[in-house]
């Protein structure tokens, strides 16, 4: 994989329904984008920060604010549109030429999915790493194993908040330093 000396990590927080069951006219939206940077030479995590994002295809429910912690008053106080966040990445992180990464495949290709709707270019390159997936190879797991698993597997605490974008992006940045 091409890459320089620094991964962006994300992670994002999306609209959701209990049980999956998506209403009729309504699509999952990103709600957050979690996200920093690791340097791969001196292991540093910098720019964690949350992106929060109004939704534009459906509403936060009262069970997606009790997963996440984001609430419609939120997003209203902090929310931008997907596509200033996305002109943000780019102006913040210099993020086009990077490698990105998450912890599963969902984050980049929610990315994808959400660019292409509105038609805008993606922030990120194609260049994009499953650490989920490179946990398990790494450790030669027989199946892959959450977030707070894997961190327990390298005797580290989660810190944070569990389903707050920025802390699980640091906490993959975290886990990532310690398998590359």
């Amino acid at each position: 994989m091409n890459t320089t000396n620094e991964i962006i990590i994300i992670d994002l927080e999306a609209t959701c329904w209990e049980n999956d069951r998506i209403p009729v006219g309504q699509q999952v939206d990103i709600i957050e984008i979690g996200i920093c940077k690791l340097n791969l030479k001196s292991k540093a995590i910098s720019q964690k920060q949350s992106i929060y994002v109004i939704p534009e295809r459906s509403e936060i429910n009262r069970f997606c604010t009790e997963l996440t912690g984001i609430t419609p008053q939120l997003i209203e106080e902090k929310g931008i549109y997907f596509e200033e966040a996305c002109e943000m990445i780019r102006d913040q992180y210099s993020s086009a030429p990077l490698t990105s990464a998450g912890y599963g495949n969902f984050d980049g290709e929610q990315i994808i999915e959400q660019c292409d709707w509105l038609g805008i270019t993606n922030p990120f390159s194609e260049n994009y790493m499953n650490v989920m997936h490179e946990f398990k190879r790494h450790f030669k797991l027989h199946k892959q194993i959450g977030l707070k698993r894997a961190l327990s597997y390298l005797n580290m605490e989660f810190e944070g908040t569990h389903h707050s974008g920025a802390d699980d992006a640091y906490n993959t940045a975290r886990i990532l330093s310690k398998i590359l």
